[in-house]
């Protein structure tokens, strides 16, 4: 388990991390998310001891991670993939960790297995590409078999196939038992691999929540209707808290009624029905519509682009 409270980092003027609480339980991938900027990487850092905190407090398994004896066992982490020795190979970067902890050699060639880079052992690391060096650095934190898992942006670089397995990967390590914290700006992959967040915006918390209740408090639901009589219909919901947008000729996005009473109206005007389906957020639209004023630097719209424009993204 790690337990964060009131913890705060300061540079200067600057707030990095402010009065943080919050805790990751053992047996569910936890996500943190937040902006570029939030404080998600520096908050990591804390909780392992690389940075010290300007007040409060950071634990894991209900002691400093500074105090466990027996770390490696403890946390693995991944908080930087080339942090690696460039002219060493994969095996002897982990053959180096293992010695230092009383690990066996087969133990590295279990997790070279593991990875994916049993072929490249030999290889240097400085030669590795971000997935290669994404997997040693997974490999790394996997050594001491630990209780708990730390990983930032642990698919970064990552193919398909690979973010596919880190996925696979971190839910069967928390089924184990093990609390798994994880970093990541890809909100798919949140969406399909955590079960909780913990949301920050400019090191402040904004969510810990479950995914299924961060997207079930969206505002940005909608329902679809498909219908041969769609402007009949739209001018029939029409009222001063309904938005409905015609998506294609014969296809309805109405925002403001629930489906039940886009049914009823329909049937009182006696209008065909061939679809109507309630659409829920996604979680980058939760996540976006929840740190829409925590963005440290926001890029101008493409050119051509609609700015404001109705819609329910991601949905057609």
């Amino acid at each position: 388990m790690i337990e964060v409270r009131g913890l705060s980092k300061r540079y200067g003027d600057k707030v990095a991390v402010d009065d943080l609480t919050f805790t990751v339980r053992p047996g569910i991938v936890t996500g943190f998310l937040g902006p570029n900027g939030a404080g998600k990487s520096t908050t990591m850092r804390m909780i392992v001891g690389l940075d010290r905190p300007t007040a409060g407090t950071a634990t894991v398994n209900g002691r400093p991670y500074a105090e466990h004896p027996d770390p490696l066992r403890q946390v693995g982490t991944l908080l930087e993939a080339k942090a690696v020795h460039t002219s060493r190979s994969a095996r002897n970067h982990l053959l180096a960790l293992a010695a230092t902890h009383g690990f066996p050699r087969r133990r590295v060639d279990e997790l070279l297995a593991l990875v994916g880079l049993d072929q490249v052992a030999t290889k240097r690391a400085g030669g590795f590409s971000l997935g290669m060096g994404q997997r040693l650095g997974i490999a790394a934190a996997l050594l001491g078999d630990p209780k708990v898992l730390i990983l930032d942006e642990p698919v970064n670089g990552l193919d398909p196939e690979g973010v596919r397995w880190v996925r696979e990967l971190l839910k069967e390590r928390a089924a184990a038992g093990c609390t798994v914290f994880v970093s990541s700006h890809l909100m798919s992959e949140m969406a399909v691999t955590a079960e909780h967040v913990i949301v920050i915006g400019r090191g402040r918390l904004l969510a810990d929540t479950s995914v299924a209740d961060l997207v079930a408090g969206a505002s940005a639901t909608a329902v679809r209707a498909r219908t041969p009589q769609a402007a009949r219909l739209a001018a029939a919901l029409a009222g001063p808290d309904v938005t409905v947008e015609a998506v294609a000729p014969d296809v309805l996005e109405i925002r403001g009624l629930p489906s039940s009473r886009v049914g009823e109206v329909a049937l009182a005007e006696q209008v065909v029905l061939y679809e109507l389906t309630p659409l829920q957020a996604s979680l980058e639209e939760a996540f976006m519509e929840m740190t829409a004023d925590e963005v440290e630097f926001t890029a101008a719209p493409p050119p051509g682009a609609a700015v404001g424009a109705p819609g329910v993204g991601g949905r057609r």
